[in-house]
């Protein structure tokens, strides 16, 4: 019996029971739609989180005040807080041989005030290479100068959100005094807008001032809270990690037995964990959508154990005009494939759908700019496991079909 016969005996047995063969797939077609919209979702969140990533210097590193909390257990001693100083900053600068920008930050809160409208958000004290290590630019003004940030002068750059929330529509902030707390403060500069974040954070409420402005005006430190450097290359990234480090060690007299006080964290290697935790959370999801699938892979098992029960005479009659076993079998192996192929197929229509569906949402009317997409890959993912699941679960009722004693199948009742 050549092959297109077989499958022309399957589709037709599958259209005699066309409800029973709908609800059979039922299982196929939630367990791919689940694993093609929990692929999507993660593939999605990930490539959203490497795109916000990118926009800032590849060769970028942080230095934060502190060691490793494991170092240190629950020893956490205060003056850790203030292990970044003034003279580490200008040590970094005047040693270091392979940044091409150093930021010193230090954070405060504010309230903004500008006549009857105020707004609250944290208050960032930085340098002027702030915005080419973070990838921002300034589209009304300019940034605060080195004379500026020397005098600790009272300037400062407002991000799109605090504009919009302390000035009319039109009307230009370049030049207006508003106060930050209690402290006039004039504004020089206007950020570039960045939009929202993957998951919401609006990175355009923000307002930058020097660095020297807020630790003598507002926080009355002589420590930062943190130092940004960015290597000459992402290639020298960790020729300059080590520089930086040897000339800290040297500032603050550590031996070789000593636990640092500060730690060093690259965008690499932030990068490098946010890829290896968005793989695992989406292989969690796929599994557990994964369930479905073998939900459904069970049921067409039961359902091909059903019918060849009902097709025992059926059986016999084709055996005994000559169909072979190899017939048999593979007359209901090819059913329970085109049951789990056909489920899969409506599968991926559908979980596509909700999954560009979601984007759509998510882009346009939520918060959440989440970049949902159905790579060709799951597609296919999904195409080889409907197919698997089909020759996995129909196998065995189609081996017991084709055992069967064919005088023993004329008889059955």
């Amino acid at each position: 019996m050549n092959i297109l016969s077989l499958f022309r005996i399957a589709l037709k047995a599958i259209g005699a029971n066309k409800m029973r063969s709908f609800l059979t797939m039922l299982g196929i077609i939630i367990g791919v739609s689940s694993v093609i919209i929990m692929l999507a979702l993660g593939t999605g969140s990930k490539a959203t989180i490497m795109q916000e990533i990118a926009d800032v210097d590849p060769g970028t590193f942080m230095i934060i005040p502190g060691p490793e909390y494991e170092e240190v257990g629950g020893n956490w001693l205060p003056e850790y807080n203030q292990a970044i100083t003034q003279a580490d900053y200008q040590s970094i600068l005047e040693k270091n041989k392979f940044l091409k920008a150093v930021c010193p930050m230090v954070y405060s809160s504010g309230q903004y005030i500008n006549g009857k409208n105020n707004h609250s958000c944290t208050l960032q004290g930085v340098n002027n290479e702030f915005l080419v290590i973070n990838g921002l630019s300034i589209t009304e003004g300019d940034m605060f100068t080195d004379a500026e940030i020397k005098g600790s002068a009272k300037v400062c750059i407002l991000g799109k959100t605090v504009v919009d929330k302390l000035f009319a529509k039109d009307a230009d902030p370049i030049g207006t005094v508003i106060r930050v707390n209690t402290i006039p403060v004039r504004v020089v500069g206007v950020l570039k807008s960045k939009g929202r974040t993957a998951f919401g954070q609006d990175q355009d409420d923000i307002v930058l001032m020097p660095y020297t402005t807020v630790m003598k005006r507002m926080t009355s430190q002589s420590y930062f809270d943190m130092i940004y450097a960015a290597a000459t290359s992402k290639a020298m990234t960790q020729l300059a990690v080590d520089d930086v480090t040897e000339i800290l060690r040297t500032n603050h007299k550590l031996r070789d037995t000593d636990i640092q006080d500060f730690r060093i964290n690259s965008l690499e290697e932030a990068t490098s964990m946010v890829d290896t935790v968005m793989n695992i959370l989406t292989m969690l999801l796929s599994c557990i959508a994964g369930i479905s699938l073998l939900v459904g892979g069970i049921g067409i098992m039961n359902i091909m154990y059903v019918s060849v029960t009902e097709r025992t005479r059926e059986i016999g009659l084709r055996m005994s005009v000559g169909a072979r076993t190899v017939d048999i079998m593979s007359q209901f192996l090819i059913e329970a494939i085109m049951i789990s192929v056909t489920g899969g197929l409506i599968g991926v229509f559908i979980g596509g759908g909700i999954a560009y569906l979601a984007r759509f949402i998510l882009m346009n009317y939520t918060e959440y700019h989440i970049l949902i997409s159905v790579e060709p890959w799951t597609v296919l993912l999904a195409f080889m496991v409907c197919t698997v699941t089909g020759i996995f679960f129909g196998w065995y009722p189609a081996k017991k079909a084709a055992n069967l004693d064919p005088i023993e199948a004329l008889r059955y009742e």
